[in-house]
């Protein structure tokens, strides 16, 4: 037998480097760094949540191992590590990481101290309310699928999203030559934004600003200065300064400075320990006591000063030597059909509109053949009551089902699915109520026909 000589074909090392690196670049920014403009989460968020839908892990049903998502993630859809995957989970379920947490956690998820979550096996979650407004309508044909990574189920390309998730909840993330850091915003602002944009499409990003004045971070926090956030809102990029909030508290003839509000990001313990280093290497003097009296009602770092010392003089030392006050680098880059695209706060907001158009949309198409082939049922058992004697008549006689079924699409001209309907049909609903109740039943599915091809036909009710 010929054995085939192998092809061997010269490649230059520096071009196979070239076009290497670029594939393995494209598949770290779009499957694992960056962000999709549409529902904000990246792969491994999307595939944590869509597992959980799929598990019935539900905000309203009872919690489940941690480990038991993380295992139906990475056997399912995501091919990694399970550490990657947790660490993930975790970050969605904690307060001080996100403005609005989409999984609700039982048990140690780590704290602002920079303590480490509990193993898997141990802490349990679920969804939160809300993550349900990320998920709605994914039934209805409203996104594309794709294979998971062996090819045996589907995975949602993207969320239907009823949320702007990526304005108010934010992400950062670092690939191949590019990062990405998207500050957490207040819904009710973002949703206030979105408004405007619908009903003035010309609204510039000055205008928008009226409505979101600025970032709005889990930790609370005061941003010093509007050029680092406007630059931000209209060229993609912008730097601003976060102050923790501090208050001067008078008690007993004792002067406090009373920390309840820290920079994004920053752990308390490394707060607390750089003052106290700075404390002890006399960088900052007329600092009494440290007290870190924080609960679960917040945070409250208490600094006992000396009788008689410039309280204001302390405060500055410690906003100008500690990360009391730090910067916060925004970079508004996202993948914007499957491209990373550095956008300002407007292009956020109107790819958001556009997605939720589309999926209304689709979501009202499949609504619509529902509707239709609802009816076309209906119909067909309300032709076989308005002949109800003939139809028992013709089945009584039949030799099979199947004969039956033949002699119904002949003699009253219906579709294979009207017939084999009419034979399905249970005998309470030869009774005067049920025939009633059909009717009816028939009538509200033309109207759901009409109403979503009016829908389809007009942008105005789509808007709405």
């Amino acid at each position: 037998m010929a054995v085939e000589r192998e092809r061997i074909q010269p490649v230059r090392l520096e071009d196979e480097l070239k076009h290497s690196y670029l594939d393995y670049a494209m598949s770290v920014i779009i499957g694992r760094a960056l962000p999709d403009v549409r529902d904000g989460l990246k792969p491994v968020h999307r595939r944590i949540l869509y597992a959980m839908k799929t598990l019935g892990n539900e905000w309203n049903k009872p919690y489940k191992k941690s480990a038991r998502i993380v295992g139906d993630v990475i056997g399912k859809y995501h091919p990694h590590g399970d550490t990657a995957v947790y660490d993930a989970l975790v970050r969605m379920a904690q307060p001080f990481s996100m403005r609005y947490p989409l999984v609700d956690g039982q048990g140690n998820f780590g704290s602002i101290d920079g303590d480490p979550p509990a193993a898997m096996r141990y802490t349990e979650v679920r969804m939160c309310p809300i993550t349900q407004e990320l998920l709605k309508d994914l039934e209805k044909e409203t996104v594309e699928w794709l294979p998971n990574y062996d090819g045996t189920l589907k995975e949602p390309v993207v969320l239907p999203s009823r949320l702007p998730n990526l304005l108010i909840n934010g992400s950062a993330g670092i690939a191949v030559g590019m990062a990405t850091n998207i500050p957490p915003h207040n819904l009710g602002e973002i949703i206030d934004a979105l408004i405007a944009c619908l009903e003035r499409p010309e609204i510039t990003v000055e205008e928008l600003m009226q409505f979101v004045p600025g970032p709005d971070f889990p930790t609370g926090g005061i941003i010093y200065g509007e050029e680092g956030i406007k630059k931000a809102y209209t060229e993609g990029k912008g730097i601003i300064s976060i102050r923790g909030r501090v208050e001067i508290e008078e008690k007993k003839g004792k002067t406090c400075l009373v920390i309840s509000e820290i920079p994004f990001q920053l752990c308390k313990t490394r707060l607390i320990e750089k003052i106290a280093e700075l404390i002890k290497e006399k960088r900052i003097t007329g600092i009494v006591e440290i007290r870190d009296e924080s609960d679960r009602e917040g945070i409250r770092i208490v600094l006992e000063i000396k009788r008689g010392e410039n309280v204001q003089v302390i405060l500055n030392k410690l906003y100008t030597y500690t990360p009391l006050e730090t910067s916060y680098g925004i970079i508004l880059l996202t993948l914007v059909h499957n491209r990373p695209v550095l956008c300002h706060l407007k292009t956020l907001l109107v790819s958001f509109l556009e997605h939720r158009r589309e999926i209304i949309i689709r979501r009202t198409q499949y609504e619509l053949k529902k509707a239709k082939e609802k009816a076309h049922i209906l119909e067909g058992l309300k032709i076989a009551l308005d002949h109800l004697d003939t139809v028992i008549s013709l089945i009584r006689k039949a030799e099979s089902p199947s004969v039956a079924k033949k002699e119904l699409i002949h003699q009253f001209e219906l579709t294979e699915i009207q017939a084999r309907a009419i034979l399905e049909m249970r005998l309470q609903r030869l009774t005067q109520l049920e025939r009633a109740s059909l009717i009816q039943e028939y009538k509200a599915s033309l109207q759901d026909i009409a109403r979503y091809e009016a829908i389809l036909k007009s942008g105005a009710l789509v808007k709405e």
